[in-house]
């Protein structure tokens, strides 16, 4: 009876280990959404510096 139940443990463990599919799992690749910036910023910026800059000369 001990070895009954011995070996029903071992069939139960072994049976969980090997449970699953063989098949290769399936990933799909995250989407990444890449937003274009423009570059007519920047006139914007260098003319504010330009009129800060001309703000002591002024005076």
């Amino acid at each position: 009876m001990k070895s009954i139940m011995t070996l029903a443990a071992f069939v139960a463990f072994t049976t969980t280990a090997t449970a699953g599919s063989l098949a290769d799992p399936i990933i799909e690749a995250p989407l990444i959404v890449h937003e274009a910036s423009s570059s007519s910023s920047g006139t914007v910026t260098v003319a504010l510096l330009a009129l800060l800059l001309m703000i002591p000369v002024l005076d």
